[in-house]
């Protein structure tokens, strides 16, 4: 797909954009003098990754969203659990659900080895590989804002609070991303992520058997993926391009084809969220640009810099 004027601009300019007092510490350029070799190896993983299994990318970019929403990017997800610390893996949200970690131990393992010592922060990497994963499944790059600390605990507990389940309603949604900090434009942008991947049926049978904005086409054929009891580990696809970040998603949820009740509580009010899903499904160039600049935002949830936090010698436990 030719990029347009429009989305080279949307690359140059979100960078800039979305500034907290503690994320002004983050810089593009945070590993040009420590490690300028940093970045290219952690696109080397994850392409290596994603190109064995494309459902990678999706899982990548699911890690940094759900790190990011517990206590802000700081890494906290990767922890497994120890005599203090229950693990944000065994959230509700993440339990049997969530992958890529032994992918981001791969990347960690290459960039201490290119770098010649622990410099590469956890939470770093979760961001980079997000990145990396969008543009390698055909989607926009835009540049990470780098310079995070990883931090000393977790919680479960905040994990199951804070991260959004798919049977929130609109304005539920609209309160948990308010919460961090991130308004109904980051709403919808970053629900577009879900143009990859796949959701389980027990996160979409209440929706497909309970509500009647749903089309029925579409429904009858995921009934046979998805039956009213039982098969509740089996996959459909978010849209019917899983692999590919299109727009396709956003002209499912025009259409009532949204797979999961948070989806298509974006469309169905006509209130603002409806007038950004249908833009968005119009303007691939539109989605992109806001999804770029939702990504940075997001990525400067509460980050821990200077002194605060670690950088890990292992992802999965803090250092010692």
């Amino acid at each position: 797909m030719v990029r347009s004027i429009f989305f080279i601009l949307a690359v140059v300019t979100v960078s800039g954009l979305a500034k907290t007092s503690s994320s002004s510490l983050l810089s593009p350029n945070f590993y040009d003098y420590s490690c300028p070799a940093a970045l290219p190896a952690i696109r080397r993983v994850v392409e290596d990754a994603v190109q064995k299994e494309q459902r990678m990318g999706a899982f990548l970019l699911r890690l940094h969203f759900h790190d990011c929403f517990v206590n802000g990017c700081d890494g906290s997800l990767l922890l497994d659990s120890t005599d203090t610390i229950e693990s944000e893996k065994l959230g509700a949200a993440n339990l049997n659900s969530i992958r890529g970690f032994d992918v981001v131990d791969n990347i960690k393992a290459e960039v201490d080895h290119i770098c010649g010592r622990p410099v590469v922060s956890c939470s770093d990497i979760l961001a980079v590989a997000a990145r990396d994963s969008v543009v390698l499944l055909g989607g926009p790059s835009w540049e990470v804002q780098l310079g995070r600390r990883d931090s000393t605990t977790a919680s479960k507990d905040a994990a199951d609070a804070d991260i959004p389940p798919p049977v929130l309603d609109l304005p539920a949604l609209i309160d948990n991303f308010k919460k961090q900090g991130l308004d109904e434009k980051d709403l919808v942008a970053l629900s577009g992520g879900h143009t990859l991947g796949f959701a389980r049926c027990s996160s979409f049978r209440g929706r497909l058997y309970n509500e009647t904005n749903i089309d029925p086409t579409f429904a009858r054929h995921l009934k046979y993926a998805c039956p009213t009891s039982g098969g509740d580990t089996n996959v459909s696809p978010l849209d019917e391009t899983p692999a590919n970040f299109d727009k396709k998603y956003f002209s499912n949820l025009v259409e009532n084809r949204g797979l999961l009740h948070s989806d298509q509580e974006l469309f169905k009010s006509g209130g603002f969220t409806d007038g950004l899903v249908k833009l968005y499904s119009e303007n691939i160039e539109a989605f992109w640009f806001d999804f770029a600049q939702s990504m940075i935002k997001m990525g400067n949830i509460k980050p821990l810099t200077g002194d605060e936090g670690e950088v890990r010698v292992n992802c999965r436990a803090v250092n010692y």
